[in-house]
């Protein structure tokens, strides 16, 4: 299994918006997300745009931060949003079921390092910075990162999409 990493910058909320539904598309039951990034990257805002693009009926898409995790009706199936943020055990997950829903749902993660153990091996994870420059405020830099051919595949051809610029190096 070899690494692979893609980099974008986010040029504001509304191209966050657009990538997270153009992955939402290539989501199915099984895949986990694992969103990074310190408070006020984009996590939320990402899992927000995400989960609404596969809802069946439009919601409201709440901040799970205090009730741990929030579940929805998606297109294909259930629709997990956790923030890891307050959680005291990891263990407490599995009496939950997101280590169940890791298998059958489309999971998306906040505070991923809270899992441990726990993590999926396969997860693809999306690490959120923002970017500190007068004038670059709602930018964002988006890291990607996952093992093996899966998401290589799966996301071929997304993460160029017009809404996303390069990054200057």
């Amino acid at each position: 299994m070899s690494d692979a990493r893609a980099q974008i910058l986010l040029a504001s909320p509304e191209a966050t918006c657009a990538l997270a539904r153009s992955l939402a598309s290539c989501l199915c039951p099984g895949d986990t997300l694992l969103l990074s990034g310190g408070v006020g990257a984009g996590k939320t805002h990402f899992a927000r745009c995400l989960i609404q693009s596969l809802l069946l009926s439009p919601e409201d898409v709440p901040s799970p931060t205090y009730t741990l995790v929030q579940t929805y009706q998606g297109q294909s199936g259930e629709i997990w949003h956790a923030d890891l943020y307050r959680l005291g055990d990891a263990m407490d997950l599995v009496e939950l079921g997101l280590t169940d829903a890791f298998t059958d749902a489309i999971c998306l993660i906040e505070w991923p390092d809270r899992l441990g153990d726990l993590t999926p091996p396969d997860a693809l994870l999306l690490d959120f910075d923002t970017v500190p420059r007068p004038g670059a405020e709602d930018h964002r830099l988006l890291r990607i990162m996952w093992q093996g051919d899966r998401w290589g595949q799966r996301l071929k051809g997304r993460m160029c999409a017009p809404f996303c610029k390069s990054p200057a190096t």
